[in-house]
């Protein structure tokens, strides 16, 4: 459904992304991996056509609907826009959609708050819900659940990968949780500024290149994870 061919992104003589190519498939859920600085919100704009690339080609497939969950979302917390407002706004589906777009995320008990009153959670939930109005085929999202606890972290997951399995939604996200994403993922991409390396996460966890950027003790912790999703998806 998406085609990435030798992307290339400089900022004056830096390079951010040197030569990038992958692709998205039906069914995928593809996380980009790396540390701060690797490029992965850059990457994720070039395909949501949000920065244009220097050089390279991205193919999206005629009709190819996307729902994007930014990274951040700033909202002045004076601002009197309800829940219920918010996901009205340009008429992103019908009254049906609305519906099931908020029981998938469970917001309904938010609806009438505040936009800028909820929690860090409770607004990705919300972003997460206005992305599926679309009626998206994939489903792009920037650092989902950067500052969530544990807790929270371990539940919007689940609910991606509910999302995912229940609904056919292919996901591609851009995350730096190294835990949640072995476990989580299907495929895993690992950046840094260029692609370090890419594959299931149990061979991710064990490449060269991944214990060089990451560690060793971290590439053990992670094949746990990794182990345990490879069992789940047998």
């Amino acid at each position: 459904m998406l085609r990435i061919s030798d992307l290339c992104v400089r900022r004056g003589r830096r390079e951010v992304l040197t030569q990038v190519s992958f692709s998205v498939e039906e069914g995928d859920f593809l996380t980009v991996i790396g540390p701060n600085g690797a490029g992965k919100s850059t990457l994720l704009e070039c395909l949501l056509r949000l920065h244009q690339p220097d050089s390279g080609s991205i193919e999206w497939r005629d009709g190819l609907r996307i729902g994007y969950v930014p990274q951040r979302f700033r909202i002045e917390a004076s601002l009197p826009l309800r829940v219920r407002d918010f996901l009205s706004l340009r008429n992103c589906g019908d009254g049906e959609q609305r519906e099931r777009a908020i029981e998938r995320t469970g917001i309904r008990d938010l609806q009438e708050g505040a936009l800028g009153e909820l929690s860090v959670g409770e607004r990705q939930r919300v972003l997460l819900a206005r992305a599926l109005l679309r009626q998206p085929h994939l489903l792009v999202l920037d650092e989902p659940a950067q500052n969530f606890d544990v807790s929270g972290q371990l539940q919007f997951f689940r609910l991606l990968q509910s999302i995912h399995s229940d609904d056919g939604i292919a996901v591609l996200m851009a995350s730096h949780d190294l835990h949640f994403v072995m476990a989580s993922s299907r495929r895993v991409i690992c950046l840094q500024q260029h692609i370090c390396c890419s594959g299931t996460p149990q061979a991710v966890s064990r490449d060269p290149a991944f214990v060089k950027l990451f560690g060793s003790d971290m590439a053990d912790i992670t094949a746990v994870y990794a182990h345990g999703n490879d069992h789940a998806d047998a």
